[in-house]
């Protein structure tokens, strides 16, 4: 049974008409992560979000009236898209003002080809997208947990304690994306087998 990347209240109503792009990583990509954060989430002294389940985001869209029409395009990338190789290579942080701590990714061919494409296949477009930035600039990752709520002393502690490089850096191939959307205070998602 899929398991949400967010369930709690607020967590649903701040991502209310948003769609989001996502791989799921299910094997040794999602073990790292699954210990990196019960590790972080152990440390803390304070609560903090978290994603309930690691995912790679492609891409955010607001486009709650036009979601069909960007599923549409999804679908088409996803069948022509090859399966995606996920390298997890070390617990990062994105730092203040972010406070973001994550599991970075390497820039495997497979994964900058796949952002690459859906790029190409939305610069036709005028969907709303959130947050993208080019893919020279994109950094790859898992979010582990949210900081926003530490004070920037304790999270410097925080990430400081938390940063390590994975040796050996832990491999998986996804077959698969989901396209994830947030409407009513719920999260739904569509799964889309990669086609290559």
């Amino acid at each position: 049974m899929r398991r949400p990347f967010m369930d709690t209240p607020d967590q649903l109503a701040s991502l209310e008409g948003q769609q989001y792009l996502v791989l799921r990583p299910t094997g040794a990509v999602a073990e790292v992560y699954r210990e990196a954060q019960e590790a972080a989430l152990a440390r803390l002294d304070s609560p903090a979000r978290h994603p309930h389940t690691g995912h790679i985001t492609l891409r955010g869209f607001y486009e709650p009236e036009r979601r069909e029409d960007l599923a549409a395009l999804i679908r088409v990338w996803a069948a022509q898209q090859r399966p995606i190789e996920a390298i997890a290579e070390a617990v990062d942080e994105f730092p203040t003002p972010w406070q973001i701590l994550i599991v970075r990714l390497a820039r495997s061919a497979s994964l900058v080809s796949a952002y690459a494409s859906l790029t190409t296949a939305l610069d036709g477009t005028d969907f709303r997208r959130l947050g993208e930035l080019p893919l020279e600039d994109w950094t790859f990752h898992l979010s582990v947990l949210y900081g926003k709520s530490l004070d920037l002393e304790e999270w410097s502690r925080f990430a400081e304690a938390e940063l390590r490089a994975f040796e050996p850096a832990s491999t998986e191939t996804i077959t698969e994306a989901e396209l994830v959307w947030y409407e009513d205070g719920i999260e739904q998602a569509e799964v889309l087998p990669l086609g290559g």
